[in-house]
């Protein structure tokens, strides 16, 4: 093997494999397309505390997919070494919220067929899956549920409170119950007819009544 032999390599004719422009029109629509799915998630986010790193890592995750999948797909054997580099990958973080599993598997979904040349596949599929979410997730029930939480002294405290209540009220239903001498706690969910809680303040000061609390319930529920 000579010293012009060692130079001449398969590295080296890898070079122009991708062309220059292929590759900067795929990571510009990736960004693009990641940036998009960025908005919709940050538009679409319900949990309780907002992490501006995970928006980010979904428009470098497309961009990243983008970036494999062009090299894999200008090479056969560098595709099966990409395979068994990524299987010993393993990652430890944890999922909070099941929604955020979609926008992961959308980045990498979006870099995928970018790479593979599917553009409009990938522009079209976006802008509907991303009005798809705006519409879904954010759609907000015309009667939101509350909880009340009822203390009561005794039996008729807590009958008169719950007839109170469900007079004051669209919906009532008893959701748990706790008796114990001398007291009885009462869970009830609630559907309001409008924005007025009044109704606590009135309930509050009945007889026998020893306290009443109202909570905003954001879990999930059956309508």
């Amino acid at each position: 093997m000579t010293f012009n032999d060692i130079f001449k390599s398969s590295f080296l004719e890898n070079i122009t494999s991708v062309s220059i422009l292929d590759m900067a029109l795929a990571l510009l629509l990736a960004f693009g397309i990641g940036l998009f799915i960025f908005l919709v998630y940050k538009k679409t986010y319900q949990g309780v505390m907002y992490s501006s790193s995970f928006g980010t890592t979904l428009i470098a995750l497309t961009m990243i997919t983008t970036v494999v999948i062009l090299a894999v797909t200008s090479n056969v054997v560098l595709s099966l070494g990409m395979v068994g580099a990524l299987s010993i990958v393993r990652f430890r973080t944890a999922i909070k919220e099941p929604l955020d599993i979609a926008f992961l598997f959308w980045s990498i979904a979006v870099g995928i067929v970018l790479a593979a040349g599917m553009i409009p596949l990938a522009v079209i599929g976006s802008v509907i899956i991303g009005v798809i979410l705006l519409v879904f997730v954010n759609k907000k029930s015309h009667c939101n549920p509350y909880i009340v939480v009822l203390s009561c002294a005794d039996s008729s405290s807590e009958k008169r409170a719950t007839d109170f209540l469900t007079s004051k009220v669209q919906k009532c239903v008893v959701k748990s119950k706790t008796a114990e001498k001398g007291n009885i706690e009462l869970n009830f969910e609630i559907r309001m007819k409008n924005d007025n809680s009044d109704f606590i303040n009135e309930l509050s000061e009945m007889n026998g009544i020893r306290s009443a609390v109202l909570v905003s319930y954001n879990g999930e529920y059956m309508g």
